[in-house]
C-alpha cells in the first residue's frame, strides 16, 4: 500500500458539516464536527451515531487455502466461525504480544474479509500467506460506516430486504439498503446495538445521506472520532496501541477469552500459551478526581510508588466522570483501591470496575 494519506468518500460530506480531521490508520478521519462531540455521545446513547470508519483496513483473502490463512492469522478458532459468522481476536507477534487486532468475516466459498486498524496485522496475513494457494486483495473502494445506538434497527430496517431485528451478534449478511447493495454486520464499537455497513464507494455517499435523512427526526447525527473515544472508553474497549500492543500479552489486556488453546498451531500460539499467569501488568479503568479529562500518559502512583501508565482518558457528560484506561501492575489493579494521578495535573483516582457502560452487555447483544 502507498503511503499517500488515503480520502474517503465522505470527507466532503464532513466538510459540509464542519469538520477537523486528522489522519488515523492512513486516513483522513473526521476526529471532530463543529457539533459537539458531547451531543453526539448523547446522540449514540439515546438514539443513534453514524460514523464514518472507512479508514479501517479492509482485506480479501480468496482461495482454497483462505481458511487455513485466516486460522493462522488470528487467535481465535475458525473452525468455530461458519459462513454468515465473524470473529474479532488479537494477532500476535512470534513472542506471544499483541501486534494488531481485527475482525475476520467468513464470507463462505473460501473467502474472508479481513478488517484490521493501524497494527502488523497485513504482515503477518502475508507471511501465512507464504506457499498457499490464496489471492490478498486490499480493498479501499469498500468503505465501512457504522450505525450505532438502541434505534438502528430503527431507522434501518424500513429499508432493507431483511429483518435486521432478527441478525445475530457477530453475525453479517449480503443485501441491500436504500436499493443500494452493501454487506451488513450486526458489529460495532461503542457499547450499543449497531451495525456496520460495508458499500461501494460509489453507493456510500448516498447511502449516508438517506440514513441521516431518515434518523434525523429520530435524533440520529453524525458521529465523529472524539464521540467514538467517549463511548469506546465508557465500553472499556481497546484501542491498538494505546491500551495493547507489542508490550502486551492477550491474558494482561483482558483477552484471555480470544485465546483458543485447542485451535491449530497459529502464529504466536505457543508463545502467548507460556506467557499466561505471569501478567507484568493488568488492564483496569479508573475514575478521576478532575474537572475534565486527562491528557494521557501520566504517571499513576500508589503509596507513592508508580504502579502504572494512564493510556486513553476521556471525560464523559454521560456519567459525570473523568474516565481513564490504564495500565497497572497486578497488585494496584483491584477495585476500590486508591491512587494519585502524577502529570500536568496531581489529583486522586480510583479503581472502578469496568464496563462502566452496559457491564452485563444486554445492550449490545439485544
Amino acid at each position: 500500500m502507498s503511503d499517500v494519506i488515503r480520502e474517503s468518500k465522505l470527507i466532503s460530506r464532513h466538510h459540509e458539516i464542519g469538520v477537523e480531521v486528522d489522519e488515523w490508520c492512513g486516513m483522513y478521519v473526521a476526529q471532530e464536527y463543529s457539533t459537539s462531540a458531547d451531543d453526539e455521545h448523547a446522540a449514540v446513547r439515546s438514539a443513534a451515531g453514524l460514523f464514518d470508519v472507512s479508514a479501517l483496513k479492509k482485506i480479501y483473502v480468496r482461495g482454497p487455502d483462505a481458511f487455513a490463512v485466516a486460522n493462522d492469522v488470528t487467535t481465535r478458532d475458525m473452525h468455530a466461525i461458519p459462513a454468515g459468522k465473524s470473529a474479532y481476536g488479537p494477532t500476535l507477534t512470534d513472542q506471544g504480544t499483541i501486534c494488531d487486532d481485527s475482525i475476520e468475516f467468513n464470507l463462505g466459498n473460501d473467502e474472508w474479509l479481513c478488517v484490521h486498524g493501524s497494527g502488523q496485522f497485513m504482515d503477518r496475513l502475508q507471511e501465512s500467506a507464504e506457499g498457499k494457494n490464496v489471492s490478498i486483495e486490499f480493498d479501499d473502494d469498500l468503505h465501512d460506516i457504522s450505525l450505532q445506538g438502541p434505534k438502528s434497527v430503527e431507522v434501518l430496517n424500513p429499508h432493507t430486504p431483511i429483518d435486521l431485528d432478527a441478525l445475530e451478534y457477530f453475525h453479517h449478511v449480503d443485501t441491500e439498503l436504500f436499493g443500494r447493495p452493501v454487506l451488513i454486520s450486526r458489529t460495532g464499537y461503542s457499547g450499543e446495538r449497531g451495525f456496520e455497513i460495508f458499500a461501494r464507494a460509489d453507493h456510500v455517499g448516498e447511502i449516508w445521506d438517506q440514513i441521516l435523512g431518515h434518523g434525523a427526526p429520530e435524533g440520529v447525527m453524525a458521529a465523529s472520532f472524539a464521540c467514538l473515544d467517549k463511548i469506546r472508553v465508557e465500553a472499556a474497549l481497546l484501542f491498538y496501541p494505546y491500551d495493547m500492543g507489542e508490550t502486551t500479552s492477550p491474558w494482561e489486556v483482558g483477552l484471555g477469552w480470544t485465546i483458543s488453546q485447542n485451535a491449530d498451531n497459529y502464529r504466536g500460539r505457543d508463545a502467548a500459551l507460556a506467557l499466561r499467569g505471569n501478567d507484568k501488568i493488568r488492564f483496569a479503568g479508573i475514575a478521576v478526581d478532575h474537572h475534565e479529562a486527562l491528557e494521557g500518559d501520566e504517571r499513576l502512583l500508589l503509596d507513592g510508588a508508580d504502579v502504572g501508565v494512564v493510556n486513553s482518558p476521556v471525560y464523559s457528560e454521560h456519567l459525570q466522570k473523568s474516565l481513564a484506561l490504564v495500565h497497572l501492575t497486578p497488585e494496584a489493579a483491584v477495585v476500590g483501591t486508591e491512587l494519585t494521578v502524577q502529570g500536568n495535573v496531581s489529583c486522586a483516582a480510583v479503581v472502578e470496575a469496568t464496563p462502566w457502560h452496559d457491564p452485563q452487555k444486554t445492550r449490545t447483544h439485544a
